[in-house]
C-alpha cells in the first residue's frame, strides 16, 4: 500500500496559486449595461408624419417612455424605399439609443432595388414585431359585385376587361394585386396611382372595378355605404374586420398577404438591451388599451420574439422577390 507523502501538497498547491494570481490580475469582463436607457432614445420611421405607421410608432414610443422611464421620440425620414431612414440608423452607434421601424415594405425593397446600400437581415438586429394588418378588397357600392368570388368569375369570363387599382408600382398593395392575379388564375388590368385618394376617387367614379388597400384608408366611404368591402387579404379573418371573409374563403386557395411593422436596432447592439426592449414591448402590446388603439388603425398589436420577426423578414424577401420577378417589374 502506497503512503502519501505530505510534502507532495506543495506540487498540488502550486498550480492553484498560479491560477489565483492570474485571476487577480486578469481584466474583468465588461459589465452588462443594466441602466438602459439612461438618456432619450430615437425611433427612426421611414414614413411621413401622420400616417398609420407614424401613428403606430408614436403610440409605442409613448408607452416605452412610460415603461422604461426615458423619453422615446419619433424621427420621420421618408423616402427612397426606406433607404434614408436605414442610413440614419446605421450611422448611429450600436448602443440601443437609435432604433428603426422596418416593415413588410423593407422586404419588398430588397427585390425592387438593383442594390440596396444596406442588408436588412445582416445590418439590423430584430427587437420585436409591433403589429400586423391585412389589405381590403373593395368595390363600389354601385357595382354588381357582392362577393370576391363574383369578381373572379367576371374576370375569368372577360380576361383583361376589369380594372383594379392600387397605389404605385412596387408597393405592397400593388404586389398583392399581382399575387392575386396569379393565385386566382385570372387576368385584369392593373392601374397604379400615385396616392390612395386618387385610387379611391377612381373607384367611386366607376373607372375601377376593385381597389386593394388598407381598410382604414377606405373605411370612411365603406361606413357611408359608398364602397363595399369584399374580402381581406390574410389567411385568417382580421381582428379589425372579423365580419369580412378572407380571399381564401372566397375561393382563391393559398392567398395570404399580411403586412407588418417591427422594431429593429443596429447589429451589434448588446443582447441585454434587446431583451429589455422586447420585454417592455411584450407588456405594452399585450395591454388592452394599446390593442384598442391599434385596432382603431386597422392593426393587430402583437409582440413576438426577435427570431420570429427575423424569420418573417427573410420569408417575405423570398416571397416578394418571386412576385416581382413573375410580374417583370423593373428594378430601380
Amino acid at each position: 500500500m502506497r503512503i502519501f507523502d505530505p510534502t507532495q501538497w506543495r506540487f498540488l498547491l502550486a498550480p492553484l496559486a498560479v491560477l489565483m494570481v492570474f485571476a487577480a490580475t486578469a481584466p474583468n469582463p465588461a459589465p452588462a449595461q443594466t441602466n438602459y436607457p439612461n438618456r432619450p432614445v430615437r425611433l427612426v420611421v421611414p414614413f411621413a408624419a401622420g400616417g398609420v405607421a407614424d401613428t403606430t410608432a408614436r403610440i409605442v414610443a409613448d408607452k416605452l417612455a412610460e415603461k422604461l422611464g426615458q423619453r422615446f421620440y419619433v424621427e420621420n425620414q421618408p423616402g427612397a424605399g426606406g433607404i434614408t431612414a436605414a442610413r440614419t440608423a446605421l450611422g448611429a452607434a450600436a448602443d440601443g439609443y437609435t432604433l428603426i421601424m422596418l416593415t413588410n415594405g423593407t422586404a419588398v425593397s430588397v427585390s425592387l432595388f438593383e442594390k440596396l446600400p444596406f442588408d436588412p437581415v445582416k445590418d439590423f438586429t430584430p427587437v420585436s414585431s409591433l403589429g400586423f394588418f391585412d389589405f381590403a378588397f373593395v368595390t363600389s357600392a354601385s357595382s354588381g359585385f357582392k362577393t370576391l368570388a363574383e369578381f373572379v368569375a367576371a374576370a375569368k369570363a372577360k380576361p383583361g376587361a376589369l380594372n383594379v387599382g392600387t397605389i404605385n408600382v412596387g408597393s405592397t398593395q400593388n404586389l398583392s394585386a399581382e399575387l392575386f392575379k396569379t393565385s386566382a388564375n385570372i387576368d385584369f388590368t392593373l392601374v397604379p396611382f400615385r396616392g390612395n385618394h386618387e385610387a379611391e376617387v377612381a373607384l367611386l367614379q366607376g373607372s375601377l372595378s376593385l381597389v386593394i388597400d388598407s381598410y382604414s384608408i377606405l373605411q370612411g366611404n365603406i361606413d357611408d355605404g359608398k364602397l363595399r368591402a369584399l374580402a381581406s387579404s390574410g389567411a385568417v379573418r382580421s381582428e379589425s374586420t372579423p365580419e369580412l371573409p378572407t380571399v381564401q374563403e372566397s375561393g382563391v386557395s393559398g392567398y395570404d398577404v399580411v403586412s407588418w411593422n417591427a422594431l429593429f436596432a443596429r447589429s451589434g447592439t448588446p443582447p441585454e438591451i434587446i431583451r429589455t426592449l422586447n420585454a417592455a414591448l411584450q407588456d405594452i402590446l399585450g395591454d388592452p388599451e394599446t390593442k384598442k388603439k391599434f385596432l382603431a388603425l386597422g392593426i393587430e398589436a402583437k409582440a413576438g420574439t426577435p427570431k420570429a420577426i427575423e424569420d418573417r423578414l427573410k420569408s417575405d424577401i423570398v416571397k416578394w422577390r418571386a412576385v416581382t420577378e413573375k410580374a417583370k417589374i423593373p428594378k430601380q
